[in-house]
């Protein structure tokens, strides 16, 4: 409920703490394009921005700070 309440109280992607608790992170491999967030270890909050199209920066990378809305996939341990 902790990580819900500090997704909802975001504008947007880019200010969800990558440090823990929270510790928001991209995914690789299979999972690329979704990122988590830690829960009691070891689960993670899984999620991916819900935009179509994404928001990309001029160099082509993911623009957080225009990320306002997520679609939550999964809570599991993916390790």
């Amino acid at each position: 409920m902790r990580r819900m309440a500090v997704l909802s109280a975001v504008s947007n992607l880019s200010e969800v703490p990558t440090n823990k608790p929270e510790r928001c992170h991209p995914l690789k491999g299979k999972m690329r394009g979704q990122y988590a967030v830690d829960l009691k270890h070891p689960y993670r909050l899984v999620f991916f921005p819900d935009h179509n199209p994404l928001p990309e920066t001029k160099e082509g990378q993911l623009d957080l700070s225009r990320i306002t809305g997520i679609k939550i996939l999964s809570v599991e341990d993916y390790h």
